[in-house]
């Protein structure tokens, strides 16, 4: 794994959370993270919605770079990390409430969870064990779109864990390469 995909996916979850964590300061007193989404950081009428537009871009940016570079992973699963990235780019380009908003967003976060069981990486059993626990996250998360309670803290776990699972992958074969190298 070359080593700019490595920073890139270590990127990723910077820019969504510092991105979300920015953009919440400069929102007016009304806005609640627990309950309002990450979207409406970068809503049209948010305030200074540039901040999380920019996160999102960068977010979903480097996903697709992180995907041409994580060659031990499997086709599918780097086509699924690439699909989720460019969705992402969507959701930034297509603010709410933009009519391909919502599917954009439904794209990549589905497209997100499961590329670690197609990816087959760092082992299949454990892309497997991932890709169901962002499902779970997932489900979570429509649960909340209809009950709202909790809206923007489900998103915020779900998107957390989708942006970190390709720094966990490319830190582990990263460091695998590492040990097999040192080992000859």
């Amino acid at each position: 794994m070359p080593g700019w995909a490595v920073v890139s996916a270590a990127l990723a979850p910077v820019a969504l959370i510092g991105g979300w964590s920015l953009a919440r300061l400069r929102q007016p007193p009304g806005y609640d993270p627990a309950r309002d989404s990450i979207s409406a950081l970068a809503a049209h009428g948010a305030a200074d919605r540039w901040i999380m537009t920019a996160g999102l871009a960068v977010l979903g940016a480097c996903h697709v770079v992180t995907a041409s570079g994580l060659r031990e992973a499997a086709v599918p699963g780097r086509a699924l990390l690439a699909l989720g990235g460019v969705a992402t780019l969507v959701v930034a380009v297509l603010a709410q409430p933009a009519a391909g908003h919502i599917p954009a967003a439904a794209t990549a976060f589905v497209a997100l969870a499961l590329w670690p069981a197609a990816a087959l990486v760092p082992r299949r059993r454990t892309g497997y064990l991932a890709s169901a626990t962002l499902l779970g996250l997932l489900g979570w998360l429509v649960v909340e779109l209809h009950r709202s309670d909790l809206l923007g803290l489900t998103e915020r776990v779900l998107a957390a864990a989708e942006a970190g699972w390709p720094l966990v992958v490319a830190l582990t074969l990263a460091g695998s390469r590492g040990r097999r190298s040192s080992q000859n």
